[in-house]
């Protein structure tokens, strides 16, 4: 008698155990792989399920199994795709089933098209590779044209191992062609017509300028492009291309992160500092560590490329755990641009009322900035202007008593967003929830028909600036004009090529592209994120204030004068701008680790957050501090640990939900471990999924938090 197939299951639902089903190997058509994709019977449903075990025995009865329903005709996961996953699922306190399943294209988890995948395969690639043909490629520079800095660096890279695990730390100033560097080093990797490579950026916008630069410099390699811009269809063809190890460079935001790669010779994370790596649902993921995690699990070497290093980064590098390499001076010879500060609280930098030029209305930028801007046009140069809040204004207001456009459904406030930007009328938005309303035309609670703004947002600022420049061509760049008539890659390209003269843009626009003609940057209102509840604030400021600057006089020849950077601030003193007047990122970093080494935060200790959403405040509160009484009673708060008291969210109520965090901090990376380990086991226990049976609160753990 032919003993049963029995293969343990995972499926994306937030439960920690596997189940059983038998398999039917000439149905099936052959016997089971750890790995596999599969379709099985689950409840009155069916789901799709990855195999994790093939044995011959159950703790159920044999009779009471179920069998797998069909097999997807997709390659098993390579063992090194399995260990990355499981390792991703206990370091961040997650179900292998709902981390593994996810990371699976839709298109290739619906097994009413499993029969049809290979023809659409098929017929996919041939489209592609006739719009492959028609590809732009941009700005190859060949090893021979490097500066003398640039090639010792790449000589440093090429004298590491590419079969042994290496993170390398390539620190440059802004400018420095960091990317001409690692593009010439990642052509040695893929040497070997079977190599794969994985290089990550952290936001869309950054890959199409990247993607023609790579087509540049490897045009007869396989190239995917992974994000969560591009089609499912797109994205499964793409996915199933580097999983089969025909594509052989792999570009993607942290999504591709997770993608298997049977034949990985070396990662590149570019902009490795960026926030944007951590995910900020489901699986709260850090791609950057988890690169690099990867790399030293199949033994190649990973590149972590920024002008401002994160610290836990910077810190590895100075104690030698890093190798670092320097760029400390930009690729032409361009001097790096003068920075200047504008004190707001200086009468000196207003307009007085006899000012030749000045604003009919009050000016929302200040008089010093705005002859700069105008000599700029002058001398036939474009501006760049960061604010960075989309909209109009972030309040609207009423004058004759206290009402404010609060969300009606969050403890935020809405924002105006102009005609044309959401809707084809004037609306008030919640960013955080999404609602959207016409602007009332008198106060809901007093009638008075005068309301007005406060503050301003990037659609005010480009109305004021078409006001002041009539005769400027005025561009704006945010995730409202990107999704309009134009998307992001459009916009960016009527800079590049001189379509316009100044351009007003959020983050969006602050880093990673390499424009040729910006010879002045504005930053407006740089103290809105200087104070803040979040400790890694003036971290992330100053990243982006030298991320912006560097925009500006980057095809400066040597010799040339170099671009400027004016910021409005009314803290001039601050740290963050006393250490950008001298462009020392090293400096402004030593000192920041001594204010977090002093105060015991990351990455001299480590945290996590426990999350609790409730229909009602309190009950989230009571559901996190019964949890700190818990972990008291079982003898877990030990020296090195500390459980704070649980607080509302910053942003206390989204969409009707109230919200509550538990932060636990220890000086140990294990000891944390252990604690986080025994919460999720302990919330398990008297919770369905991940909400707890009694109080009805939804609870999820985060590791490495990079905002509290």
């Amino acid at each position: 008698m032919v003993s049963p197939i029995v293969v343990q299951v995972v499926v994306d639902k937030p439960l920690v155990q596997g189940f059983d089903y038998l398999w039917d190997s000439r149905r099936l058509g052959g016997s089971p792989e750890i790995g596999q994709l599969v379709e099985v019977p689950f409840g009155r449903s069916s789901l799709v399920a990855m195999v994790i075990k093939v044995g011959a025995h159950s703790d159920f009865e044999m009779q009471k199994l179920k069998s797998i329903s069909s097999l997807a005709p997709l390659p098993p996961l390579d063992p090194a795709a399995l260990r990355l996953i499981n390792f991703a699922s206990q370091y961040y306190i997650h179900a292998l089933g709902e981390t593994i399943i996810p990371t699976i294209p839709q298109m290739l988890k619906k097994p009413e098209n499993w029969e049809k995948i290979p023809q659409k395969l098929i017929a996919a690639e041939e489209k592609l590779k006739k719009k492959g043909q028609q590809e732009q490629s941009e700005g190859f520079i060949q090893e021979s044209d490097l500066n003398v800095e640039q090639k010792q660096a790449l000589e440093k890279l090429r004298r590491c191992n590419r079969k042994e695990f290496r993170a390398i730390l390539l620190q440059g100033q802004t400018g420095s062609g960091k990317t001409a560097v690692f593009l010439n080093w990642l052509s040695e990797a893929l040497d070997d017509a079977s190599a794969q490579v994985l290089l990550l950026v952290p936001e869309i916008n950054l890959t199409p300028q990247l993607e023609r630069r790579v087509r540049a410099y490897f045009p007869e390699k396989k190239m995917v492009v992974l994000h969560s811009g591009v089609t499912e269809k797109e994205r499964g063809i793409a996915w199933h291309e580097a999983i089969t190890g025909k594509a052989q460079i792999i570009l993607g935001t942290r999504l591709a992160a997770l993608t298997p790669l049977p034949n990985l010779r070396a990662i590149v994370v570019d902009e490795e500092h960026d926030p944007s790596y951590k995910q900020q649902d489901g699986i709260r993921y850090s791609a950057r560590d988890l690169a690099i995690w990867r790399a030293h699990d199949v033994k190649v070497p990973i590149l972590l490329s920024s002008a401002t290093p994160s610290l836990e980064t910077w810190l590895a590098a100075k104690a030698g755990r890093y190798e670092h390499i320097r760029l400390d001076q930009r690729a032409q010879g361009a001097g790096l641009p003068r920075v200047h500060l504008i004190n707001t609280r200086d009468p000196q930098n207003q307009y007085s009322p006899g000012d030749i030029g000045k604003p009919k209305g009050k000016s929302l930028i200040t008089k010093t900035l705005a002859n700069a801007i105008s000599k700029n046009l002058e001398d036939k140069k474009q501006s760049l202007i960061l604010i960075n809040r989309r909209g109009y204004a972030p309040v609207l207001s009423c004058s004759a008593c206290t009402w404010l456009s609060k969300c009606q459904q969050c403890s935020s406030y809405t924002v105006m967003h102009k005609a044309g930007a959401l809707t084809k009328k004037s609306v008030l938005s919640c960013h955080h929830c999404g609602l959207a309303k016409p602007i009332p035309s008198h106060c809901p609670d007093c009638g008075n028909a005068d309301l007005k703004t406060l503050g301003q947002g990037t659609q005010k600022i480009e109305d004021a600036i078409e006001e002041m420049w009539s005769g400027a061509r005025v561009l704006r760049v945010d995730t409202d004009s990107s999704r309009s008539s134009k998307g992001a890659e459009d916009l960016f390209q009527e800079i590049h090529q001189g379509k316009v003269d100044i351009v007003v843009g959020t983050q969006m626009i602050a880093k990673g592209h390499d424009y040729q003609n910006i010879g002045l940057v504005g930053v407006l209102d740089a103290d809105g994120r200087l104070f803040s509840q979040d400790f890694r604030a003036a971290e992330r400021l100053f990243a982006q204030l030298v991320q912006v600057a560097g925009r500006a006089g980057r095809s400066r020849k040597e010799g040339q004068a170099s671009g400027d950077i004016y910021i409005e601030t009314q803290y001039p003193e601050s740290a963050v701008f006393q250490y950008l007047l001298r462009h020392d990122v090293d400096g402004f970093l030593s000192h920041i680790a001594n204010e977090r080494q002093e105060a015991g935060l990351p990455p001299f200790s480590y945290q996590a957050l426990v999350h609790a959403e409730a229909k009602n405040l309190d009950k989230a509160i009571q559901f996190l501090s019964a949890l700190k009484v818990q972990l008291k009673s079982q003898g877990l708060i030990s020296d090195g640990l500390r459980v704070y008291d649980p607080v509302p969210k910053a942003v206390m109520r989204v969409a009707g939900t109230e919200r509550a965090q538990l932060l636990i901090e220890s000086d140990s990376r294990k000891q944390l471990q252990k604690v986080l380990e025994a919460v999720d086991r302990g919330l398990r226990e008297n919770s369905q999924g991940r909400i707890s049976k009694t109080a009805r609160v939804r609870w999820l753990i985060e590791r490495d938090p990079v905002a509290i």
